[in-house]
């Protein structure tokens, strides 16, 4: 009976755990659809804002959360990130993520913007840009984006499930980063957001 007891307990936990991860992707979803919804944040055009109805998102998926070596860079160099204008921020490469996924052992470079870092509000934030094989398919062809804080630890969890478009997917007028060919992953990453918004 407490051996019973004592599995249907730890069951209950991995539920109660896997209940909250999915929460807390949906609420991250949640809140990028509110920002689209809204007409004073969108970078939607204000007729597509009455008719968004919602992103399109991968099923969430536990897999896609990842948690990577995180190597510092010493000395990194700063330079000037592509865009898909004639702007060009200043980054540098803040560390490097080394994890398995897929049976694969991939490596992202992970950056930091020299502007955003000398901001209370984004002084430890950290930028990853990456492409994948869904570009242009599933997804947009321009790749996508994650937000990081600057890790504590010698390691970096990285969550593709919470992986989101650059503006410049729904409308040129915006000015985004293009991600650096060293991001450029030789798999799918079947999490996070899709192509296309819902609409009427």
């Amino acid at each position: 009976m407490r051996l019973a007891l004592l599995i249907g307990i730890l069951l209950q936990m991995n539920t109660i755990i896997g209940q909250s991860y999915k929460d807390s992707v949906l609420e991250f979803q949640s809140h990028l659809n509110a920002e689209y919804q809204d007409s004073e944040k969108s970078p939607l055009e204000k007729s597509d804002v009455k008719k968004f109805k919602g992103h399109d998102f991968f099923p969430i998926d536990e897999k896609f959360k990842v948690k990577a070596e995180f190597k510092r860079v010493d000395k990194a160099v700063p330079f000037l990130m592509k865009t898909t204008t004639d702007r060009l921020p200043t980054y540098e490469i803040y560390g490097v993520a080394t994890f398995e996924l897929n049976n694969q052992k991939l490596k992202l470079n992970i950056y930091q913007s020299h502007s955003l870092r000398d901001t209370e509000e984004y002084k430890d934030y950290l930028f990853l840009p990456f492409t994948d094989l869904t570009n242009g398919e599933e997804t947009y062809v321009g790749g996508r984006f994650i937000d990081l804080e600057i890790p504590k630890e010698d390691f970096i969890i990285i969550d593709f499930n919470k992986a989101y478009n650059p503006y410049c997917a729904y409308s040129p007028k915006y000015s985004c980063p293009i991600p650096p060919k060293e991001n450029d992953l030789p798999i799918r990453i079947y999490a996070g957001i899709k192509l296309k918004p819902h609409s009427k």
